[in-house]
């Protein structure tokens, strides 16, 4: 404040030089809308008045005033902030105190640490347009160009091809995976060498197979006898039946189809009580067998196709004629092409062309003669091009027969009495090619068993053929008949017979082929091989049962 009171003092001594008054100029606005607070400061040779340097004085008292008060506040501030170097705002909005005087007003200057600045590089360019550095050196900048993902990964890519062909080291012992300990075997190789067979093994092999035609031909006696006798359903389930190691004449302590339902180690005496025996299946309750979900799902609904009638299909072609004359005359009444002949015909001759055919009849006669012709041959060519060829027809009946066997297929088992006859196995060859079907037939005595997969639609037609076309009846000849045998099963008559039909995920042939089996176990192989025993079984078991009530 002194020294502030001091500075006051000699502006009053120097203002107060006598000078000639002049007249003040108005007040000039700083800006647009803003006037300047201060009044104008006085020109060098000029004199101020008393109440004008009071005014001075108090404003110069009212700065320092407020000087004081801000520079406590940036004291305040720098104490909290340190290291902020500058000046100190004063009163105004654009006046600032230096540090240098901060002293003369009484107020110590805030203490100011040192701090690194760093500034960026400056930029200099030579005459060239050269990036440079002060010592006048070229210095190069590292350009940074975006590039895109698809190119970052051909370099990855590249870089990792790079490694793959790059042979890795030989030297198992400096990875950190193999353990020395171990010893790895050297790979060495099998030597040959002469192997003796023991004395008498080939004998027991051929004896072994004697014995097993032996026994099969036994059978085959066995069956043939039975077919005389009557008894050849009994023989039939005795060879189905598990055979079982009993000596001659020793009769077994229980039936092979009770064993299924009596206790295991049960002793049969008079005296024992069969009443605490716990039969296996038999109780007081009727058991069902339980439901199986079929293997192909039926219950999705079925959508019939929508098909017209005779008078909605007459009346759809009319109106499509009728669409197609207008667009013609529509054609014809922009120019677009010129107006049909008139249809003139042998009837309406006299009526279309009226003195013409007066004037010159034969003429006449003769030129609708020739449109008749020209039309007439037109509609021909038009049909001929619309005609399907040969390939095309084969490909479209092929189409049709070939059906959708996603949602499964449809299998049909046939057993037939005598299928000896070259003509029949031939229909039945011919026509299951035909309708794209695939299966097997397998022929043995008084059991051939047809089996076919395929669509719904074939199996359709084929059903018919082998149930109602084919004449099983018929009397055969002696070529058909290569056996020539006079047994009671040739007299029999032929008959064919649906022995089972349902549906499978997939098919379990390949082609339609026949297999001449003269053994049961050969033909159940047979079957077994393809997964589908069961056809045969189910076939084989009719036929015994119906041999039996014959």
């Amino acid at each position: 404040m002194e020294a502030a009171t001091r500075q006051i003092e000699e502006t009053k001594k120097q203002l107060s030089i006598t000078q000639p008054r002049l007249p003040l100029p108005a007040p000039q606005p700083s800006a647009p809308g803003m006037h300047s607070l201060q009044p104008p400061a006085p020109g060098p040779g000029q004199s101020i008045a008393p109440s004008q340097a009071a005014s001075f004085m108090n404003d110069a008292i009212e700065k320092a005033c407020k000087a004081a008060e801000l520079q406590a506040k940036i004291q305040s501030t720098l104490a909290m902030k340190p290291g902020i170097l500058g000046a100190v705002p004063s009163a105004g909005p654009h006046d600032l105190v230096p540090l240098t005087n901060l002293h003369a007003m009484g107020i110590a200057p805030p203490k100011v640490e040192a701090r690194e600045i760093t500034k960026p590089t400056p930029l200099i360019l030579d005459e060239l347009g050269r990036t440079v550095d002060a010592s006048g050196k070229e210095v190069k900048l590292t350009h940074r160009m975006p590039t895109l993902k698809a190119n970052i990964r051909a370099v990855e890519r590249k870089q990792f091809k790079q490694q793959l062909k790059e042979k890795p080291s030989d030297d198992l012992k400096s990875a950190s995976y193999f353990d020395t300990r171990l010893a790895i075997p050297q790979p060495q190789r099998q030597k040959k060498v002469f192997r003796f067979q023991e004395r008498g093994r080939f004998e027991k092999i051929g004896q072994r197979i004697r014995t097993k035609a032996r026994l099969e031909r036994l059978q085959m006696e066995i069956a043939q006898a039975a077919k005389k006798t009557g008894i050849q359903a009994s023989t039939k389930l005795a060879l189905i039946a598990p055979k079982k190691e009993l000596g001659k004449g020793d009769v077994p302590s229980m039936e092979w189809w009770d064993s299924f339902i009596l206790p295991n180690n049960v002793e049969f005496s008079p005296q024992a009580v069969y009443d605490i025996l716990d039969f296996h299946g038999i109780t007081n309750l009727v058991e069902h067998p339980a439901q199986m979900a079929p293997p192909v799902d039926t219950d999705k609904p079925v959508t019939p196709g929508m098909y017209l009638t005779k008078k909605e299909q007459k009346k759809l072609r009319r109106q499509t004629r009728r669409e197609v004359q207008k667009e013609v005359q529509e054609k014809v009444r922009l120019g677009l092409m010129p107006p049909p002949e008139p249809k003139v015909r042998i009837s309406n001759l006299m009526r279309v062309l009226g003195a013409e055919a007066v004037q010159d009849p034969t003429k006449v006669e003769a030129h609708v003669r020739a449109q008749m012709a020209k039309r007439q041959k037109t509609h021909e060519e038009a049909n001929a091009a619309h005609k399907l060829t040969a390939e095309q027809r084969k490909r479209k009946k092929m189409k049709k027969l070939k059906e959708d066997l996603s949602h499964g297929v449809h299998i049909a088992v046939y057993r037939i009495r005598n299928l000896h006859s070259p003509s029949k196995k031939f229909k039945v060859e011919a026509n299951a090619n035909q309708l794209y079907l695939t299966g097997t037939v397998v022929l043995h005595k008084d059991v051939n068993i047809v089996v076919v997969e395929g669509g719904p639609k074939s199996q359709k037609k084929f059903k018919r053929l082998i149930l109602n076309r084919i004449k099983w009846e018929e009397p055969s000849s002696k070529r058909d008949d290569p056996d020539g045998s006079d047994d009671e099963g040739s007299k029999k008559p032929n008959k064919c017979l649906l022995v089972w039909e349902g549906t499978a995920m997939e098919r379990s042939f390949r082609g339609m082929k026949f297999k001449q089996c003269p053994t049961e176990n050969m033909a159940r192989e047979h079957f077994k091989k393809h997964g589908s025993e069961h056809y045969w079984d189910l076939a084989l078991s009719e036929s015994v049962l119906e041999t039996a009530d014959d």
